[in-house]
């Protein structure tokens, strides 16, 4: 068996390995750590939980141990796709780095601008980042990457699942060509070969377990429940929720619940904590700092159910975690392999219990695919049955009373509708005469209802326009057949035809 002391790590990150307990590196750390040291580039595949953080961690320091870091220039970039994968990352940095001089920063969203930059103005050997926090920082003039030794990007799929390909590329061409480039995840996705294709030279590629492959330590279970109404979906989904955590009783110390959206999230932790769950929502919406308060309780203990969108999916490493509930399916099946792999780490045994409705199969059969075996199906807790408000059936729409007066709402269907008047070419195609004798129709004055008693506002400017008030006569609304005397009379004084003829006449003579 392969030890740490084999792998040619310097003597004062050995030092550190020996405190912090490990002895023997997993499959991709032995696998990896050799021809990084090397300065050759590598592309590491491996299922959640294997240890990739300290595959790129551990070279890194030893190959920094000799150099100095100037003001404004790191040394080596580490690109996380989350604020809390790029925490995870620094502190893994720290426990590994203790005995060496080197630096770092550690620059992700949520944190002053002011902090950030004094640590870079002092030089840096280690930049941990996430890429729209290191673009805003070069963007303002305050980092340069030129001066950049060896490059990882962290959980390489999911940075580029998030939309951060045209900001990954970008960052790459500011980087040296010479750089070395470490790339680590745990499924490698063909789109993202052009990627890797582009920036990695003759990558030595260590792949230590099948792509998306879950962990044997995990027990994976599968619920199916089919609501009475499709609109209390959700509502059923918070009841077997609850009845899930409740029988696995002592044996659920703590648990992640992931959904798919943010706005679930917080439901779903309000529903457990109305229901005396200890239970609080992280994800990408809230303050960093909520963010970490809510992280550093589920790890020492204080909190017992996480409720979290995929933030949390990836590159976590909270090791004690014995349950993982899957509230919704994930849209990309790869997400499933991430969700579970929270749960049986580091040789600890895990359950992870997901939850599916009919509206799922497309899903479910995607995740089965990927998986390739089938997930166990297991009934719903014995005793569990949906709350009467979910199974009750909606009023039909006839007897709902409207907000106003009482009125009786009536659907489309159920209108009378009025009886449209024939088309004018039917009418004469039919009664030809009938046609030809009937007057032209005139357009009707429209008169005012007899609930109206006070004058209408048009009305009351038009007779204050015109300088008279509404008891001196009817108000012509229409001509019709009425025509006012003013309209008749010339607007110049007319002239008889002798006198037009002498004012000719004497024109001409002038």
């Amino acid at each position: 068996m392969t030890k740490f002391s084999d792998l040619n790590l310097d003597q004062e990150v050995m030092k550190a390995i020996e405190e912090a307990g490990y002895e023997s590196p997993t499959p991709i750390q032995a696998g990896a750590i050799p021809p990084a040291l090397e300065g050759r580039d590598v592309l590491g595949i491996a299922q959640t939980g294997t240890g990739k953080t300290a595959s790129f961690t551990l070279p890194m320091i030893t190959r920094l141990a000799h150099g100095r870091a100037r003001a404004r220039m790191p040394r080596s970039l580490v690109l996380a796709p989350t604020r809390e994968l790029a925490a995870q990352v620094a502190e893994n940095f720290d426990v590994y780095a203790k005995y060496t001089k080197l630096t770092k920063a550690l620059l992700i969203g949520g944190v002053s601008f002011g902090e950030q930059e004094k640590l870079i103005d002092r030089g840096v050997d280690v930049l941990i980042a996430t890429p729209g926090r290191l673009l805003d920082h070069f963007e303002r003039g305050k980092l340069l990457l030129t001066g950049v030794q060896i490059m990882v990007v962290d959980e390489a799929d999911r940075m580029l699942d998030m939309g951060f390909i045209p900001d990954i590329e970008r960052i790459f061409q500011l980087t040296p060509f010479t750089r070395q480039t470490l790339f680590f995840s745990a499924t490698m996705a063909p789109e993202i070969e052009r990627i890797t294709n582009t920036f990695l030279h003759a990558p030595a590629r260590i792949e230590v377990a099948r792509q998306a492959s879950a962990s044997d330590t995990i027990t994976q279970k599968l619920v199916q429940v089919t609501p009475p109404r499709k609109d209390q979906t959700a509502k059923v989904k918070r009841e077997l929720l609850r009845a899930l955590i409740a029988a696995e009783g002592a044996a659920c110390t703590n648990a992640i619940i992931f959904c798919n959206r943010k706005v679930d999230v917080d439901i779903v932790a309000k529903s457990l904590k109305a229901h005396g769950f200890d239970a609080a929502p992280i994800h990408g919406d809230l303050e960093q700092s909520q963010r970490t308060r809510t992280l550093d309780a589920f790890r020492d203990g204080s909190l017992q159910i996480l409720v979290a969108s995929d933030v949390a999916a990836r590159g976590l490493d909270i090791p004690a975690v014995s349950h993982v509930f899957n509230y919704d399916l994930p849209s990309h099946a790869e997400d499933y392999v991430h969700r579970i792999g929270r749960t049986g780490r580091a040789g600890r045994k895990g359950t992870a219990i997901s939850i599916a409705t009919p509206s799922d199969d497309k899903y479910l059969s995607q995740i089965e695919h990927l998986l390739k075996t089938e997930i166990p199906r297991v009934d719903p807790p014995e005793g569990f049955t949906p709350s009467e408000g979910s199974q009750r059936e909606p009023r039909r729409s006839e007897e709902k009373e409207g907000r106003r007066g009482g009125r009786v709402r009536r659907s489309r269907g159920d209108r009378e509708e009025a009886p449209r008047p024939a088309p004018a070419a039917e009418v004469a195609a039919a009664e030809p005469e009938a046609v030809a004798e009937a007057p032209i129709p005139l357009p009707e004055t429209p008169r005012r209802t007899e609930r109206s008693h006070e004058p209408r506002r048009d009305e009351n400017r038009r007779d204050r326009h015109r300088g008279r008030d509404r008891d001196d006569g009817p108000v012509v609304v229409g001509m019709g057949d009425h025509v006012p005397d003013f309209l008749l009379r010339p607007f110049w004084p007319t002239k008889s035809a002798q006198e037009t003829t002498e004012e000719i006449e004497e024109t001409s003579d002038s």
